[in-house]
């Protein structure tokens, strides 16, 4: 199977940086895989906070995580900094698929890329609900 080479910065629309934590290193001297989720779910949440996309705390609608994964490319270590890139690929009626690349100091090619479902809910049941018109209307913005 062939795999699909690292992408660019070029590619995604909006940028969150991440000071990597003597914590996060493995044994191993890298930072670990599970990591790169924290570095994810930081990075959309950070996104919807503070482009108004839900009211995380006090609004009747939030997201849940559906789905995430990372295809690992290189390498990360403390005292390394990241930038997470982020971009819409799929907006769906509830839904909203973010692809994320993990970018190591200012290289320009991803260390890490993967993606993260987020579905809107309703704060009291937690059941799936349209993505409100003015939070589409953000996320169409970062969209490719």
């Amino acid at each position: 199977m062939t795999r699909p080479p690292p992408g660019t910065r070029a590619g995604y629309r909006w940028f969150h940086d991440i000071t990597t934590r003597w914590m996060d290193n493995d044994v191993f001297r890298h930072v670990n895989n599970v990591n790169y989720f924290s570095f994810f779910d930081t990075a959309v949440t950070y996104f919807e906070m503070s482009r108004g996309v839900v009211d995380l705390l006090d609004g009747a609608v939030h997201c849940v995580v559906a789905e995430v994964a990372c295809r690992y490319h290189s390498s990360v270590a403390w005292p390394d900094r990241v930038t997470v890139g982020v971009r819409v690929a799929r907006l769906g009626g509830s839904s909203v698929r973010y692809e994320l690349g993990v970018f190591r100091n200012d290289e320009d090619v991803a260390a890490a890329e993967g993606h993260f479902v987020h579905v809107f809910v309703t704060r009291g049941d937690q059941r799936p609900t349209p993505i409100p018109p003015a939070s589409r209307e953000i996320l169409q913005a970062i969209a490719v």
